[in-house]
């Protein structure tokens, strides 16, 4: 693999996971208690042995800086990298990024100086372990220009995907977005092409891009520099390229799930709670999620009572009731508080007793969760204060609400408290 290049798309303003795109890149939004979403396309390049690793990012980019920088260090004596290309603006292009071939095209320069055969481009807000190995080798085995990772879907989930129908071969012959009614039926395909059995080809007629790309490194720089207009890989660049050049489809049968929107982002958090076998699990000895190493303490668990959840490390929880959740890094939870079906991010630092002890005398609220409040089916970012007999259940069931100058926005029902948010006591969501 050392003739790969990664080249990973950060997204752009991060609007259906806002606000925990408020402050931070899409790329840096904590997933799982402990790790963030960066992490899973960086480890799987890792994992697969590709260690030239470019991350493109043009929205607040600076705390994803702060993780990249220390949490991935290769040795000197390889050319192993993991870097952020923000946008910049330069005399040529004064405009920032407009769209994912766009992004990769300004910085061409840069990319076509590096001695490779391919370029892999991936996604940086999807969860899934995958092998590039094997999708490098298939591209390379078929002879293709460009292969795309698709997977299999049934007919009720096919027309929220870019479908593609493919000939005997694999190669790619048609797209359509989100097709539905008869245009939906006209993409179904015979899926054992790609190595389905009948039985799983019958129940999953269509299949749908993943966002993730392997080009030969000519014709990616050729596409890119004839087509200027073009700025975007999924609905442009591949669906053009496939008249001229062999475009081929590589099939990933496994979980996959992009996590892209609020509703998405908190499902796929909890669904790691499930058992006995969660559909992704991070606890893979042969192809681990890296993540930055804190050097945190154990959790301390005070009288508590947790059912089907998972516990970052450093939480001090004291007398609570814990169910259906995820509790991220340094979580503080005060005696008589109930968590359930929620995803609390937990803090970025650790107030002294001296200081908590000074705030509750002041009457203010220290970081964590206070004394006997409920939070059920939200999203509590980092560092967030929430205070004594607060109630955050949603009790008129609101679908969607802004009330950032609350600390809070409601999406899908979900109620999302904003990173370093106050919620006084007594308060009632």
């Amino acid at each position: 693999m050392k003739n790969v290049l990664s080249i990973i798309l950060g997204g752009g303003a991060g609007t259906r996971l806002y606000p925990l795109t408020k402050l931070r890149a899409k790329p840096a939004v904590p997933v799982a208690g402990k790790y963030r979403l960066i992490d899973i396309p960086v480890s799987n390049c890792i994992n697969s042995e590709i260690y030239k690793i470019y991350i493109l990012t043009q929205f607040n980019s600076a705390s994803l800086n702060r993780h990249i920088a220390r949490t991935y260090s290769f040795d000197g004596f390889s050319e192993g990298f993991v870097e952020v290309l923000a946008a910049q603006q330069t005399p040529e292009s004064p405009s920032w990024f407009q769209g994912t071939a766009d992004a990769v095209r300004k910085y061409l320069w840069l990319l076509e100086e590096w001695n490779v055969d391919e370029y892999l481009i991936l996604s940086g807000d999807h969860l899934y372990r995958m092998d590039y190995r094997d999708f490098v080798k298939r591209h390379r085995e078929t002879g293709a220009d460009i292969t795309l990772s698709v997977i299999p879907i049934d007919e009720r989930r096919a027309s929220d995907f870019g479908l593609m129908k493919i000939d005997d071969s694999g190669r790619i012959i048609k797209f359509s977005e989100k097709p539905k009614g008869d245009a939906l039926r006209e993409m179904q395909v015979d899926t054992t092409v790609l190595g389905l059995t009948p039985e799983q080809a019958k129940m999953q007629p269509y299949i749908a891009s993943m966002g993730i790309y392997v080009f030969k490194k000519e014709v990616l720089i050729k596409l890119l520099r004839e087509s200027l207009e073009r700025t975007d890989f999924g609905k442009e660049i591949i669906p053009d390229a496939s008249k001229e050049y062999r475009v081929q489809a590589y099939l990933f049968n496994g979980y996959w799930e992009d996590i892209g929107t609020i509703e998405s982002f908190y499902n796929a958090n909890l669904a790691l709670t499930q058992q006995p076998q969660p559909p992704f699990s991070f606890y893979d000895e042969q192809a681990p999620i890296y993540t930055r190493p804190r050097y945190l303490p154990p959790s301390k668990l005070l009288d508590c009572q947790i059912t089907q959840s998972i516990i970052g490390e450093g939480c001090i929880l004291k007398n609570c009731r814990i169910e259906h959740s995820v509790l991220g890094v340094r979580s503080r939870i005060e005696s008589g508080a109930m968590i359930e079906d929620s995803l609390l991010m937990g803090a970025d630092y650790y107030q002294a007793s001296a200081e908590r002890q000074c705030s509750l005398e002041r009457g203010e609220v220290p970081v964590g969760i206070g004394t006997d409040t409920i939070i059920r089916r939200a999203i509590v970012d980092k560092n967030a204060r929430i205070g004594h007999d607060v109630k955050i259940i949603n009790k008129d069931n609101v679908q969607d609400a802004d009330r950032e100058s609350q600390g809070f926005y409601i999406r899908n029902g979900i109620v999302v408290v904003l990173k370093n948010a106050l919620i006084p006591d007594g308060t009632i969501i």
